[in-house]
């Protein structure tokens, strides 16, 4: 239920941004945003605590954000008063994702033995935009030492698997369904 709203909200907030020509100006700011909310207990504690007025709690958003656009003041704002702080995170995370579709980039989870150096991310986000046909990769390179060594990426959920380990069980399947 609550994945289903925070995509009305995000929706709200992209054609907002699209009309004002805002979207990376919200994008950058909503990514302060969310860390904010992500790593803070208390203050989600206070948000939601029903002894504090809705007043006090628009107040506090009201200080700690002050130096970001109105708009999002005011969307963090109306989510705490109809009781949806919980899915901040969530609308922020929606909106991310339609605003990277919108421009063409693709997040792509990249499993490696080792960290990959600037330049292998470099070639890897080349040659896999064009394949996938997007403007741009947005890589998150993750160590992986059970991969013995190549890469294995995740788009989505789509696995692209050139690692030595995925080839040895691809071998080992075919192997033991040939034998059947």
């Amino acid at each position: 239920m609550s994945i289903v709203v925070a995509k009305r909200y995000a929706d709200a907030l992209f054609q907002l941004g699209q009309e004002k020509l805002t979207l990376d100006k919200f994008m950058e700011e909503f990514a302060v945003v969310r860390e904010v909310f992500a790593g803070n207990e208390q203050l989600n504690k206070f948000l939601t605590h029903p002894g504090v007025s809705k007043a006090k709690k628009k107040q506090l958003i009201q200080d700690a954000f002050q130096g970001l656009q109105k708009d999002v003041v005011n969307t963090i704002k109306l989510l705490v008063e109809r009781h949806h702080t919980a899915i901040i995170p969530a609308v922020i995370d929606e909106f991310s994702k339609m605003v990277k579709e919108e421009k063409g980039i693709v997040d792509a989870q990249v499993y490696s033995l080792r960290p990959l150096t600037d330049d292998e991310k470099l070639k890897l986000q080349d040659s896999l935009a064009k394949k996938l046909n997007k403007n741009a990769l947005n890589i998150i390179n993750l160590v992986d030492p059970t991969l013995i060594g190549g890469v294995k990426i995740r788009v989505g959920n789509t696995i692209y698997d050139g690692s030595i380990s995925g080839k040895l069980k691809r071998i080992e399947r075919n192997i033991v369904t040939a034998n059947i």
